[in-house]
């Protein structure tokens, strides 16, 4: 199976070193040339531990490239996972979409015939509906399914979260489009990872409530913190005493 990963950041970078390393055929695309000139050197942009050893192997075994071709990596591929940026608008603190979109119409241009596109970046509810229209109104009358797939990566375990998950989110919206995403994360339903099949909207959702969830769970704790530190408890035994609560 050919995968396209648009973005070689964080999630972009290691989602395509893993699915290379899940056998699949992986091209990596970004627009810095220079990013993609040091990935070609078998230089990793980012620290990761066990990054630069995987992603040696999978070049090495000729199932990962790195190009600043964007239609070279479309054509033909099965799937085509976003993985841009989304940053934090200034004033208003609304994510910026205007990455995903570009990359939406790029895509939409360089099909050469049906293609699940992935949204991988983090995005707010209703996203994956605007990528579809703009693939439609850019590509009228191409075959085309759009995937939602957030990423529930922590900076210095990745790797290990994508091989063994807690859980793989994947909001669809056809079973042609569910089958072929099966067939992406095949590796890791033989070895029982649970897969959630969502619709685009629930598995969007997922990613923000999981999100607010941690945060939530940080902020207790430490408050309990500050109450054990003025009654002389314990946090860590606290901690312990109420996450054995199943």
């Amino acid at each position: 199976m050919k995968i396209a990963m648009i973005g070689t950041g964080y999630v972009g970078l290691v989602s395509g070193v893993c699915f290379s390393d899940f056998g699949h055929e992986v091209v990596c695309v970004d627009k810095d040339p220079r990013k993609i000139e040091m990935l070609k050197a078998g230089r990793v942009p980012i620290y990761e531990p066990g990054l630069d050893v995987l992603m040696a192997k999978n070049v090495a075994a000729g199932r990962l490239s790195f190009t600043g071709d964007l239609d070279a990596a479309v054509d033909g591929a099965d799937a085509v996972f976003i993985a841009v940026g989304t940053p934090t608008r200034r004033g208003d603190g609304h994510a910026d979409l205007s990455y995903v979109m570009a990359a939406a119409e790029e895509i939409a241009k360089a099909l050469t015939g049906y293609a699940v596109i992935v949204t991988k970046s983090t995005v707010p509810v209703g996203t994956n509906a605007q990528v579809r229209a703009a693939i439609e109104k850019a590509a009228p009358g191409k075959p085309f399914d759009v995937a939602s797939n957030p990423e529930f990566l922590r900076e210095g375990a990745a790797i290990d979260d994508f091989m063994r998950p807690d859980r793989v989110v994947v909001g669809v919206t056809s079973d042609r489009a569910k089958k072929l995403m099966g067939e992406v994360y095949r590796p890791l339903f033989l070895r029982d990872f649970p897969v959630l099949y969502t619709d685009l909207e629930t598995a969007e959702l997922i990613k923000y409530a999981a999100n607010a969830f941690l945060a939530t769970k940080i902020t207790f704790i430490n408050e309990i913190a500050r109450l054990c530190e003025k009654v002389g408890a314990d946090v860590k035994q606290v901690a312990r005493g109420i996450g054995l609560d199943g």
